[in-house]
């Protein structure tokens, strides 16, 4: 498996996460509220909760919090109705981009993501443009530090995973969709340390920016689009240069 651009970019979006976390904390309870209002607040009955329970306590987000967003989404109080939408487009040079939004207000997040595209060298398409150059899988990415190369193929693939890779001490992991919740409870039982586990948008083939003026202003846009406390997710095919990995 080719780990390593997608690797980039998972790690832009931890290192993006990092540096603001009360953002992430919003954000990914802003999806488990809408997740309870949809199948009930017990992750013994609502796996996808309990997906984004364990996404929650990756990203360090309190336990007294997440129990607070249930709480509070089973309630009648919270009449804030959420609505998903998905946009697709391109950036400089023709860089596909997929942007999943979550929102109270429609035509604002609609707006501001058109605003971004305009602004940083790109263009909002319609619905199906991009989304065809990328499939849909599970990477689960774990610290891989002393660990058995053989060993590592040996559990994932037991596990269930449809593919790995090991490098510079990190280890990723593809599975199926619907296998994901299995393959990360079983690594977690084996001792793992896992770094993330999530559903990704992953590209068939990267764009590569040559120009400056191209690279920056998709730096710009991935920046004002992660930013933005409407979107949840943003997925693209540029191939980003190490140098903005190595910070």
């Amino acid at each position: 498996m080719s780990g390593h651009s997608k690797w980039n970019n998972i790690k832009r979006k931890k290192e993006a996460t990092d540096g603001a976390k009360a953002k992430i904390f919003t954000k990914i309870g802003r999806e488990i509220a809408v997740c309870v209002k949809e199948g009930g607040g017990d992750p013994n009955n609502n796996s996808k909760l309990r997906d984004l329970i364990a996404k929650a306590k990756s990203n360090n987000v309190p336990n007294d919090n997440i129990d607070r967003i249930i709480k509070k989404a089973m309630g009648d109080g919270d009449k804030t109705n959420y609505e998903s939408n998905v946009y697709e487009g391109y950036g400089p040079c023709g860089v596909a981009v997929i942007v999943e939004t979550l929102t109270d207000n429609k035509n604002r997040t609609a707006g501001d993501i058109r605003h971004y595209f305009d602004k940083f060298g790109g263009n909002l398409g319609t619905t199906g443009c991009v989304s065809f150059m990328f499939s849909s899988k599970g990477i689960i990415v774990a610290d891989g530090t002393g660990l058995d190369e053989d060993k590592v193929m040996e559990d994932v693939f037991d596990l269930g995973a449809s593919d790995f890779s090991m490098e510079d001490d990190t280890i990723e992991i593809e599975t199926e969709p619907n296998d994901l919740s299995a393959v990360r409870d079983g690594l977690v039982e084996k001792g793992y340390k896992l770094l993330s586990a999530d559903v990704e948008m992953i590209p068939a083939t990267y764009t590569t920016l040559t120009d400056e003026d191209a690279i920056r202003k998709m730096n710009l846009l991935l920046e004002n689009l992660e930013d933005n406390d409407d979107v949840q997710n943003v997925y693209h095919n540029w191939d980003m240069p190490e140098t903005d990995e190595e910070d």
